[in-house]
């Protein structure tokens, strides 16, 4: 009876198996369905180190990629995403989602990364400037970086480009001790003033902030304004909205939970804005006007952008994705001034003195 039994065995256990392999299957469509791409770590090592945070950020950043390429895909139904995923040979790789020309957008990029390996002492270098003092074993840092990173450029000069970045750190010290942060933010940069769309922008991302502590919206609201300062101008890129980094307190839980209320906040903070205001007319003038605020979002970015310094000074890394953030197309005049109070000096002033648009 026992040699029956254990046939019995047998046949339950594959049966189980038959059974969990179909539930893996099945999982891997709907996660399929669910993301513009397979993961860079894979399905089934996400899967197995689940409870780990890194593999939660992972599943985050993928989430949130998905959610604005068909937030945006929706808007603009006649253009549709390049979907290109690339490997990096030093460790990870990423997925790259751009839009190029459609009839709403000129050009969008939804970018994932998420990349590990050995940090050079150059990139080491530019964040112990910024307080982290790291201890290299022969000069080299072992690390693991992931972020989720967008810019959208629309056609319409009424409505406004939208850039967003939310990104975790991990680097590992020679003694194993292992320091880690999140850093992010969400900024609108339009080329024409609208207050109730930017007070639409700010409350949400406010929104968002308060749900974790009412004093980070205001601080994290400045450091926005101070970081995409574009210091030979003396204006801002845009208008502003959240900016942070090296954030490693109260908990890693804590931290990771507010990046992903502000992930979350994305679509609801600027969709609305596109929706409104993709129909509008414009005149040549205003396109013009555009041109030349756009020429002002490439001198920031490659000027002062810090993750774009990071992208070139990091060995291996995909130029093209780094550059995503640039726009088709922008222009440089010389000596351009526009007339007192037109609606082109109004949005001047407010990107030389920056307001306060949620109280």
């Amino acid at each position: 009876g026992a040699m029956g039994g254990l046939g019995l065995a047998l046949g339950l256990w594959r049966r189980q198996a038959a059974l969990a392999a179909a539930r893996e299957d099945e999982e891997e469509k709907e996660l399929r369905q669910r993301f513009m791409a397979p993961p860079v770590s894979g399905l089934r090592e996400l899967r197995r180190r689940r409870r780990e945070l890194r593999s939660r950020m992972e599943l985050l950043i993928m989430e949130t990629q998905a959610e604005v390429c068909r937030a945006l895909t929706a808007l603009d139904p006649g253009a549709s995403f390049a979907v290109d995923s690339w490997e990096r040979k030093e460790g990870g790789g990423g997925i790259s989602c751009v839009l190029q020309d459609g009839e709403v957008f000129e050009k969008a990029g939804v970018n994932v990364s998420v990349v590990s390996g050995l940090l050079s002492e150059e990139a080491a270098r530019q964040m112990r400037s910024r307080g982290k003092s790291l201890k290299a074993k022969d000069g080299k840092l072992p690390f693991c970086a992931m972020g989720v990173s967008s810019v959208i450029h629309p056609k319409n000069p009424h409505v406004p480009t939208m850039h967003f970045n939310y990104r975790y750190f991990e680097i590992e010290e020679a003694d194993g001790t292992k320091q880690w942060w999140f850093g992010g933010g969400t900024d609108l940069t339009p080329t024409y003033l609208n207050e109730e769309d930017a007070v639409h922008f700010h409350k949400t991302l406010k929104e968002a902030c308060d749900k974790h502590d009412p004093k980070l919206y205001p601080k994290y609201k400045k450091w926005c304004d101070d970081y995409f300062y574009i210091k030979h101008r003396g204006e801002r890129r845009g208008i502003g909205g959240i900016f942070f980094d090296d954030m490693d307190s109260p908990s890693k839980e804590e931290v990771f939970q507010f990046v992903k209320s502000c992930a979350k906040a994305v679509v609801p903070c600027y969709i609305p804005i596109v929706k409104k205001h993709c129909h509008d007319s414009f005149t040549p003038e205003e396109k013009l006007w555009q041109q030349l605020r756009r020429g002002r979002y490439v001198e920031f970015n490659l000027v002062y952008d810090r993750g774009t310094k990071f992208g070139l000074l990091t060995p291996g890394s995909r130029i093209e994705s780094i550059l995503m953030s640039l726009p088709l197309t922008a222009r440089w005049e010389y000596m351009h001034t526009p007339l007192e109070s037109s609606k082109e000096a109004e949005i001047l002033e407010v990107l030389r003195n920056p307001k306060d648009w949620v109280h």
